[in-house]
């Protein structure tokens, strides 16, 4: 595996713990570091800004949903998602087109993948913090798992489509066409 791969993983989990553990504090300041990190030595703002934006505003829209539907619950009730939840989304942003890339060979495989860590990542974020489960532990991660099997395929296409728009604006760089 590519070292910037693992280190992709690496600051992932980093990130996302602090985002996790952090809540409101000043460890935000370290999500956004991993952020500038990715855009200066793994990828580059140009390359992935667009995606890791969609999937932030994509995930918290569908977060801020789920929270109105008491599929979860955070302290306060917000009705949207907080920072650090926008931030994890936009953190996760960055996996898809490098430590998450081997998830999108088949639909079966990004599916299952998402099914099983998104449900998982919602249940690690409920024994972690005041993140509590609506439903029910049992009900409320095969909801999140059903989600997530729709949902990882989903925000894989997107990463596949500006991929193939990246290629051709430097194709045409490249020919002098833009």
């Amino acid at each position: 595996m590519p070292a910037k791969m693992i280190v992709n993983a690496l600051l992932f989990q980093i990130g996302w713990f602090a985002c996790l553990l952090g809540g409101t504090s000043w460890w935000l300041l370290l999500p956004l570091a991993v952020l500038v990190v990715h855009f200066t030595w793994i990828s580059s703002w140009r390359d992935e800004g667009k995606l890791v934006i969609t999937v932030m505003l994509a995930g918290g829209a569908l977060d801020s949903f789920l929270l109105q539907m008491h599929l979860f619950r955070l302290p306060g009730d917000p009705d949207l998602v907080p920072l650090w939840l926008l931030l994890a989304w936009a953190l996760f942003g960055t996996t898809l087109n490098h430590c998450l890339i081997w998830a999108r060979r088949t639909w079966w495989l990004t599916a299952s993948t998402g099914a099983i860590a998104g449900a998982f990542a919602y249940w690690v974020g409920a024994q972690l913090t005041d993140f509590r489960l609506g439903l029910g532990t049992t009900k409320t991660l095969a909801i999140v798992a059903l989600i997530w099997a729709f949902l990882l395929p989903l925000l894989h296409g997107f990463a596949r489509m500006y991929r193939q728009q990246q290629r051709l604006r430097k194709l045409q760089d490249e020919q002098g066409l833009s």
